[in-house]
């Protein structure tokens, strides 16, 4: 299911759009971006950028940049890496452990925290209007529920 909610909420996705995931090893934050890149039509293999810090899928009608903050020491880290420079690129970024960098994020950042497991998984989200109907929609097409 998680997955699937990726890659329906791809196909809303824009350039320039930025989704900071936060949650536990295991939530789910990988499996989205998986399916977000699917949705997207990269047909690229995804995994975690723990080791890279960034990722980028393309193939697709967008390019997808998949970051994995987790071993930076702060937001100075990414920014002395010109890491923020992918902010401003049309493409979207995924950005895990993005507690790490938050005070960096866009002001437009849809904002997800996941919590559970493979089981059920529960994503809590801060977004702009605009935002909220596209991750609305792809809950549902999605098949799952929505609770406001």
């Amino acid at each position: 299911m998680t997955e699937k909610f990726g890659y329906e909420l791809a196909k809303s996705l824009c350039g320039g759009d930025v989704i900071a995931l936060t949650g536990d090893l295991g939530a789910g934050k990988t499996c989205l971006t998986r399916g977000i890149a699917r949705g997207l039509g990269s047909t690229s293999h995804v995994s975690s950028p723990t080791f890279t810090i960034v990722n980028e899928y393309d193939g697709g009608r967008l390019m997808l940049f998949h970051f994995d903050t987790y071993r930076l020491s702060g937001p100075d880290d990414f920014l002395m890496s010109g890491l923020d420079e992918y902010f401003y690129r049309e493409g979207v970024c995924v950005i895990e452990w993005s507690d790490i960098i938050e005070e960096l994020l866009p002001q437009d950042t849809i904002k997800m925290t996941i919590t559970g497991d493979g089981n059920l998984r529960t994503f809590e989200c801060e977004c702009s209007e605009k935002h909220l109907k596209y991750l609305e929609n792809a809950v549902v097409k999605a098949g799952a529920t929505v609770d406001k």
